[in-house]
């Protein structure tokens, strides 16, 4: 095969190896999975899924049967334990213009990974996953990457074009790579408990679906999922093993006694902020939980995860399709290790001090109600698209778009007069929004293949018989201009992953979008 035919080789069949390998899908790059594991897990693990990682998954044809199988929250609480007072309330409905998923998903990962599996295979039209597949070791040269896997069968050797590790905290290919992981391991263990009970009519609480319990001694989270609902609980490190009557106890002491309460299943887990010193060698990258290990705090763990499938995928496309050159895998590292080493620390510390009661939380989550519900939905994650230094995961405010943040999937009217979201026109191509006034004319360069389009955005229409009206989104009101900050004249120049890169005016955008696009890769003789 030539390196344009050999498949990506993913190593790990977790929610983050199955979402890169749709993501790969999606932009036509051929992949094959490698679970060590006989199937999909049957253990609970993280179980909430945020807007940003399903408006990932809606990109890569994989939301609906999630979404179908999800219970859906539209209110985050937070009640103080000592006095059960609700002090805070967040409705989702606040960023409801902002995204068409304004709730959080709650699916346990058991759940959760078969449904990936499912839509993957059924994208592919045949098996694309295999199982009981071990890494023992991979080399790699200038062309490409043969993996060593142990099998019921003995050991098997598979050639693809890069290698991708998504295969865990205990990544082999981590240390294959000789990569150290830098952080820290908190002496605090979290205990997870699913119950199968009844809060809503046997013994009615009316808690939100998603609520947290602040204490000082014992802080609580309570997760309605699909099958019961889900306790998480501080642990001590040195604790012993609690019994099933225990647990049950624990539970009372914070909603009270219920009826025919039933342990479906238990876990405990490690409080980590460790974070892989480097993810890439050469045709080999580190991805979600081998590349770094984030406390389960406000879902940060799968969640951060995704933004990692949503990042590679498109730039391994453009590099297998050479529409980039290779320096262009380089922003993949750059941009996600500084949301896990410092974002999502920072996240995860004012998540502590707000469950633990013990402090004001950082400015994290200081701002509007409308922010903090954009902050915790990682809504408001802002990359650091241009090597510049400029990233966050916090929004403190409502305020106009700057590069480097998600474009807000707004409601628009399409040049066929039906309605739509701005994420529709991305499809592995870079988007130029031309702000204008549609009824002078307006000289809106024509597309470039796959690598970039271009729509006018007015409120004002025009005839059919226009040229233009086939590249014209109606912006009724202004609204999507007021929420970006922008004017006539402006040009906003979008990634496929959704994240702006240039805001510029309309006279000098060739030159700055040909510095904030990829060049073209040089032609081989």
């Amino acid at each position: 095969m030539t390196e344009s035919e050999l498949p990506v080789i993913v190593v790990g069949g977790g929610p983050v190896g199955l979402l890169t390998a749709l993501g790969l899908r999606h932009y036509g790059v051929p992949v094959r999975v490698f679970e060590a594991g006989a199937g999909p897990t049957t253990m609970t693990k993280a179980g909430t899924i945020l807007p940003r990682t399903l408006e990932i998954m809606r990109r890569y044809g994989a939301v609906n049967n999630i979404v179908g199988a999800a219970i859906r929250v539209e209110e985050i609480g937070e009640i103080k334990r000592s006095t059960g007072e609700l002090t805070l309330s967040l409705r989702t409905a606040l960023v409801d213009a902002e995204t068409r998923f304004p709730f959080f998903a709650n699916l346990p990962q058991h759940q959760l990974e078969p449904l990936l599996t499912e839509t993957l295979t059924c994208q592919a039209r045949t098996q694309v996953i295999s199982y009981d597949h071990k890494l023992l070791e991979y080399r790699q040269d200038a062309d490409g990457v043969v993996a060593t896997f142990q099998t019921e069968a003995g050991m098997v050797e598979v050639r693809g074009a890069y290698l991708l590790a998504c295969d865990g905290g205990r990544s082999t290919v981590r240390a294959h790579m000789g990569v150290e992981v830098e952080g820290t391991s908190l002496d605090l263990r979290y205990t997870l408990i699913d119950l199968d009970l009844d809060l809503d009519v046997a013994n009615p609480q009316d808690y939100p679906y998603l609520t947290y319990f602040s204490d000082p001694k014992e802080w609580m989270i309570l997760v309605r999922q699909p099958h019961g609902w889900r306790f998480i609980f501080p642990a001590a490190q040195d604790a012993p093993q609690p019994t099933p009557e225990d647990l049950k106890a624990r539970v009372v002491q914070f909603i009270g006694n219920v009826d025919k309460a039933v342990i479906l299943e238990s876990a405990n887990y490690r409080v980590h902020h460790r974070v892989a010193t480097s993810w890439r060698d050469g045709r080999v990258f580190l991805m979600g939980d081998a590349a770094h290990l984030l406390t389960p705090m406000w879902a940060l763990g799968l969640n951060t995860g995704a933004t990692d499938a949503h990042n590679l995928p498109w730039r391994l496309a453009w590099v297998h399709k050479g529409l980039a050159p290779e320096s262009l895998l380089d922003g993949y590292e750059q941009e996600q290790k500084t949301i896990a080493v410092k974002g999502a620390g920072e996240m995860a510390e004012a998540a502590r001090h707000l469950m633990d009661a013990k402090g004001d939380a950082t400015d994290v989550m200081s701002g509007s109600d409308w922010a903090n519900v954009y902050t915790r939905s990682l809504l408001g994650m802002r990359l650091d698209v241009n090597g510049t230094g400029s990233w966050s995961m916090a929004c403190t405010e409502l305020a106009p778009a700057c590069v480097g943040e998600r474009l807000p999937d707004f409601r628009l009217q399409g040049p066929d007069g039906k309605p739509m979201r701005a994420h529709d026109l991305i499809d592995g191509n870079f988007l130029a929004l031309h702000f204008c006034d549609a009824r002078r004319r307006l000289d809106m360069p024509a597309d470039d293949g796959e690598r970039l389009r271009h729509f006018a955005v007015s409120r004002w229409d025009i005839p059919a018989s226009d040229p233009l009206r086939a590249r014209m989104l109606l912006d009724i009101g202004d609204a999507f201009r007021t929420r970006l900050g922008v004017g006539d004249g402006s040009v906003v120049l979008v990634r496929p992953d959704d994240h702006i890169v240039l805001i510029c005016c309309e006279g000098t955008f060739r030159d700055e979008a040909a510095k904030a696009m990829p060049a073209r890769p040089l032609q081989k003789d």
